[in-house]
Formats: C-alpha cells, sequence, structure tokens
C-alpha cells in the first residue's frame, strides 16, 4: 500500500517535471475550494518573511491527525527556469501519506530580483520551518529538499551552501540552521561556466536555448553573460561542493535539451571527489522529464534514499541498472 502512494506521487512528479520545460507558467495559489488528498491538510500561503514580497510564501501539508512524534521534513522547490512555476499544485504533497511533513516553497522570479534572490528565499524559508518546527511537529534535525529543473538547481545549491553564510540572510530566523539532510536534484543546472560548452558538446540533443540572450533563463537568472565568472562560480552549486555536504540523489536523461546531462555528472564527481555520499541515476534517452522518471524502480530508489537519510531506515541505495530505465528515442519521421 506504501510503495503504491509513492508511486502515485512520482507519477505526479514527472506530470510537474515535464511542465518545466515547456511555457512557463504564473504564480498561482490553492483555489478556496481546493482539497487535499484524504489523510492530508493544508495550511497555504504562510510567509516566511513577514511583510515580505508576494512571493516569499509557502504551502505546508501535514497529517490530519497528529503524528505522536515530529515528522521528517520534505521541501519541495518547483521549476520553471526561475522566472515561472508555482509552488501549487504540489507534486511531492502525498509524501504526508507515507509520514512526512512537506512544504512547497515559491520564491520571486528573475524578472521581479536577480541571484541570489531565489537562493536566499530558500534558505528564508528553510530556517523559518525550523524556527516553526514545534508548532507544526516537525523533526528540525531531518529536513530534506527535492526539485526539478531550476528547482532541481536551488535544492542543489541549498544542499551545497547550507551553513556556509554564502549568501546574505534575509527574514531573520538566524539563530536556525539552513543547512539540509538529504537533496534529491532532478536533472538541475549545476555549474552555470560550463553549461554553453557542454550544450555544444553534446552528441545526443540539441539544446533549445539561446545562449546569453535575453531568451536564456541560465543568463537572465545572473543578469549578464555566462562568461562572467565570478556571477557564474556565485550560482552554481558546484562550486560550494565541501566534504560536509549531505546526501545527494541525483536523476537525470541522457537526451536532455535543457540541461545538458554533462551537468549531473560533473556535480557527481566533485561531490564524489570530496566523499560525499552521491549517486547519478542516469536515464538512458530521456529528455527533460517524461516517463522514464515514473518507471518503479526509479520511484523505489527515490523512496529508499528518503526513507534512508530521513526516517533512519537501514537500507543500501543501488542504482536502477540503465537497461531497465532507458526510454526508445523516437526515429524521425521518413520523408
Amino acid at each position: 500500500m506504501k510503495f503504491c502512494l509513492f508511486f502515485r506521487f512520482s507519477q505526479m512528479v514527472c506530470v510537474a517535471l515535464l511542465a518545466c520545460g515547456g511555457a512557463f507558467a504564473q504564480t498561482q495559489t490553492a483555489p478556496p475550494s481546493y482539497k487535499p488528498p484524504a489523510g492530508i491538510r493544508m495550511e497555504k500561503d504562510i510567509s516566511y518573511i513577514p511583510a515580505g514580497d508576494e512571493a516569499q510564501k509557502l504551502d505546508l501539508y501535514l497529517p490530519e491527525k497528529a503524528a505522536d512524534k515530529p515528522l521528517p521534513l520534505v521541501v519541495h522547490i518547483h521549476g520553471g527556469g526561475w522566472m515561472g512555476g508555482s509552488k501549487y499544485p504540489c507534486a511531492v504533497a502525498p509524501m504526508v501519506l507515507r509520514g512526512y511533513a512537506v512544504a512547497s516553497v515559491e520564491y520571486r522570479f528573475s524578472q521581479k530580483a536577480k541571484f541570489p534572490a531565489q537562493i536566499q528565499d530558500c534558505q528564508a524559508a528553510v530556517r523559518w520551518l525550523r524556527a516553526h518546527a514545534k508548532e507544526y511537529n516537525l523533526d528540525p534535525e531531518h529536513v530534506g529538499v527535492v526539485g526539478g529543473s531550476a528547482g532541481g538547481h536551488l535544492s542543489a545549491l541549498v544542499g551545497t551552501a547550507g551553513g556556509k553564510n554564502a549568501f546574505p540572510k534575509i527574514g531573520g530566523n538566524e539563530e536556525q540552521s539552513d543547512r539540509v539532510q538529504a537533496v534529491c536534484d532532478i536533472f538541475g543546472p549545476s555549474d552555470f561556466s560550463t553549461v554553453v560548452q557542454q550544450a555544444a558538446d553534446d552528441k545526443n540533443v540539441k539544446n533549445i536555448f539561446e545562449f546569453n540572450t535575453p531568451k536564456d533563463p541560465y543568463s537572465e537568472l545572473i543578469g549578464t553573460k555566462l562568461d562572467d565568472k565570478e556571477k557564474a562560480d556565485a550560482v552554481s552549486p558546484v562550486h560550494y561542493v565541501s566534504h560536509d555536504n549531505p546526501p545527494v540523489l541525483i536523476l537525470h536523461g541522457t537526451h536532455d535539451t535543457l540541461v545538458p546531462y554533462a551537468q549531473s555528472e560533473e556535480l557527481a564527481a566533485a561531490l564524489k571527489e570530496k566523499g560525499v555520499a552521491v549517486w547519478l541515476q542516469k536515464l538512458p534517452g530521456a529528455g527533460h522529464g517524461g516517463p522514464g522518471f515514473g518507471k518503479p524502480a526509479v520511484v523505489q530508489l527515490m523512496q529508499n534514499f528518503f526513507d534512508k537519510y530521513l526516517k533512519g531506515t537501514e537500507m543500501e541505495i543501488t542504482l536502477v541498472p540503465e537497461a531497465e530505465v532507458t526510454v526508445e528515442q523516437q526515429k524521425p519521421a521518413v520523408k
């Protein structure tokens, strides 16, 4: 029963991730008539920065019946090229049915505020959640983060830069830590200094972005061209890798036209070099989202990862054999 619930959750994740690569959705909030699935209650549009920006809010998903002990927390960061998307609907909310609390975080988009506003917002949300852990029965010692695409980038950055005071803190709660204990990065960019060359070198697909133009979400995020090394380093999760980073699970397809697969290879190699526990699940043939990410074996991998590092469940994390998750590529029509 638990596996079925998690499988449905993962299918929802894949649907949400597919949207990351298309037109960017506008920020939206849960309508007054919205009711979460049975067994889950929702507290929506909580300001994690008092009197802050309209975007500096989160939704919290908790069990209808109060748990008898503090719950491990999964923080969801949505994708959308740092220019769109929304905290609602939250694809990972059903994790509440597996014994977690879930927070879905909104953040300022690059049209309104350039980097580091986005990571400052995410870190402020983590600190706010820890400051209110007793109120919501959260376990502040077991916090994980998950996101896809731009949300994968911010999740990885929360993980690698956490606790380093790399960015000025906003929103108060400065006595609280912004470190997390587990990161699931789903095809997020990791190094803005290498992405252009990696996209050019990718023999599987052609990247869809016109880099260093107003159509490029990468350069739009930092407000300048990607050859500005100082700003490119500052935004890149790989730049903050250190031996004390939390365990990281990365999922990435080899035929991603928005984020080169090599970005995740680079991050995984950097983490491994520092002795950080990292798993890179390669999905041959998969693009920027798609059915490969919802395969049962991938679902089980994600489940095991969070259960091990947020619940302390004794288990070995084993990558899925590539043959089991390969997605067949469609051949172009003959003209």
